[in-house]
């Protein structure tokens, strides 16, 4: 597999920054989280209209840029860097959902939908939190005109805005993706109070909703394996770019911060810490560049890769939010200061999946052990 990063996918990677630190800066992350939509709908425009970044992993007969996986971990990993609020991670896993099926009429109407910038979402995880085929207890049953749903959804990215909500459920032929859209009749969706305010949870209430079956019934199970695996990948991009970040600011700190007549960042300890971290981050941007590569390239590597990407960039990136908040002392606790968005994001983030030792589990069953 070819892994060395292209002339053009540096220059995606410089675009991007350029744009989230123009659109994204701090202040206005503070501002967006504290609204209930969570995102800025004219920045989300720009995303779509100007720099493509819905289609970007689209194919371009479903009106996408064609490119892949390597693409899009690039704008995972810029906006987690930014803590960008937009619901970038949601429309991906919608997009790539929709590949994953056999519906070739849904492909061809809703993925251009998606690409120019109509938000979407994957609901998969009820109460308890677990995206696994055994956990779904919602089921789809069939009525005039297509399907009716009952049950409930929870902790669904971006759920309490998206147009398009594909929500996989048990049917009688077995678990089955359906789309719902976001203004149906017999659907009540609630935002969830979060302990990461920068990401938006929602709850699905499903009392008799109309949904449109995508493919057939029973092939939910394939779907939601492929959505396991971008998923994985796709966060654990946006978690390495979480982790640069810090890792820089504990660097631009302790080079200004003085004590006892020196910079903190001469004092062993705290150059330990930063080289640590260092080369953790470093092993992180290895496996998720590896796991972006096979899915291009060899998607029958991507479970186990993807899984352990997942698993272990959650942890550099918790592990590089807290020494980040130590480094800084007293000042990195306060409400002000932007160290604990990043751990709070980190946190948040490394149980959205599963925790590391879930990802660490999966990997064992793929492999036999």
């Amino acid at each position: 597999m070819r892994l060395a990063v292209t002339e053009e996918q540096e220059e995606l990677r410089a675009t991007l920054r350029r744009f989230f630190a123009d659109k994204s800066p701090s202040e206005r992350v503070r501002h967006l989280m504290a609204t209930a939509e969570g995102y800025d709908p004219a920045v989300w425009r720009q995303l779509a209209d100007q720099l493509g970044v819905p289609g970007l992993a689209i194919p371009e007969e479903y009106g996408g840029a064609g490119f892949g996986m390597r693409e899009l971990v690039i704008v995972m990993e810029e906006a987690g860097r930014a803590l960008a609020c937009a619901p970038l991670l949601s429309v991906a896993l919608a997009a790539q959902a929709l590949l994953a099926c056999d519906d070739e009429e849904a492909k061809r109407e809703l993925l251009p939908q998606i690409a120019a910038g109509r938000i979407a979402t994957v609901a998969v995880a009820e109460e308890d939190g677990r995206w696994a085929a055994e956990a779904i207890a919602a089921t789809a049953a069939s009525a005039a005109g297509g399907h009716r749903l009952e049950g409930v959804k929870s902790f669904v990215i971006d759920g309490h805005t998206a147009d398009l909500l594909l929500v996989l459920a048990q049917a009688p032929g077995g678990l089955s993706l359906l789309a719902v859209d976001g203004d149906a009749p017999a659907l009540t969706r609630t935002l969830l109070p979060t302990m990461d305010q920068t990401r938006k949870l929602a709850r699905l209430e499903l009392a008799g909703t109309p949904a449109r079956l995508i493919g057939r019934e029973g092939d939910g199970e394939r779907v939601l394996a492929r959505l396991l695996d971008v998923a994985a990948l796709a966060l654990a991009a946006e978690q390495l770019g979480g982790a640069q970040r810090v890792l820089e600011m504990s660097v631009e700190y302790a080079k200004v911060r003085h004590q006892f007549g020196r910079p903190i960042g001469s004092f062993q300890a705290i150059k330990h810490k930063c080289a640590d971290l260092l080369m953790e981050i470093e092993s992180a941007r290895s496996a998720v560049l590896y796991a972006a590569t096979a899915a291009d390239e060899n998607p029958a590597e991507l479970p186990v890769v993807a899984a352990l990407a997942q698993a272990y960039t959650s942890e550099a990136f918790f592990h590089a939010a807290g020494e980040n908040i130590q480094i800084h002392g007293g000042i990195g606790f306060t409400w002000e200061h932007d160290a604990h968005l990043y751990f709070k994001r980190a946190k948040s983030s490394q149980l959205l999946l599963g925790g590391p030792a879930h990802h660490r589990e999966r990997v064992a069953q793929l492999i036999g052990l």
